[in-house]
């Protein structure tokens, strides 16, 4: 299942076939540590084209058709021609290793389905909150629901082809507290998308690292 060009925004080409991830890939025998990650942020940011484009089997996607019951519910601005969105979930899965897997959430931008984050968030260990340039104020509510989680988080900054803002100019806009990485991102590419969750895993890593070094001090 491939992304389309409503999911990333006006004009977007296709994503190349070499970037998408292959439809089968058994869970190995051996795997018994599951490490949950979500990707949030607002409509039509591109979460369900990073789950699509990094996950190693074929996605489980929620995604329906858009109706008339979303107008004036539902913000298109900027992403007027989308003409799918998710309504529970996108899920993908990541092998790191023989034992480690990462399982991928990616969440509603809705409004009308925010209700359901508190849920995914249950049990994660870190999460994306993916962002539109054109839409900066739709990561507010992303951004302060994982803050009052307590929930380590990075933002990644889609590239939409837009207006450019470089990535301090996004920080100031977000209010973003110095500690917090944000990184620049393509949803469509895997590459890309994997660096973002390896950037999420190395701020989670230095997050615990303290407090490793604490209880093996002698």
């Amino acid at each position: 299942m491939h992304s389309t060009a409503s999911d990333r925004g006006p004009g977007a080409a296709p994503a190349p076939d070499a970037h998408a991830a292959p439809s089968r890939a058994p869970l190995r025998d051996t795997a018994d540590n599951g490490l949950k990650i979500v990707i949030v942020g607002g409509f039509g940011v591109g979460k369900t084209t990073m789950v699509r484009s990094v996950s190693e089997i074929r996605p489980l996607s929620t995604e329906e058709t858009m109706t008339r019951a979303g107008v004036g519910v539902d913000d298109p601005s900027g992403v007027e021609t989308k003409s799918t969105t998710t309504v529970a979930f996108d899920f993908g899965r990541i092998s790191i290793n023989d034992k480690t897997v990462l399982y991928l959430f990616g969440a509603p931008g809705q409004e009308r389905f925010w209700f359901l984050w508190d849920r995914l968030f249950a049990g994660t260990l870190g999460a994306v909150v993916l962002v539109d340039t054109r839409r900066l104020d739709d990561s507010w509510y992303a951004i302060d629901r994982l803050e009052a989680h307590g929930m380590p988080f990075i933002v990644a900054v889609n590239d939409f082809g837009g207006p450019h803002h470089t990535l301090e100019q996004v920080r100031d806009a977000l209010d973003l507290a110095p500690e917090i990485p944000l990184v620049a991102c393509d949803a469509r590419d895997r590459q890309s998308s994997k660096s973002v969750l390896i950037s999420l895993a190395n701020h989670l890593y230095s997050l615990s690292a303290p407090h490793e070094r604490v209880k093996t001090a002698p």
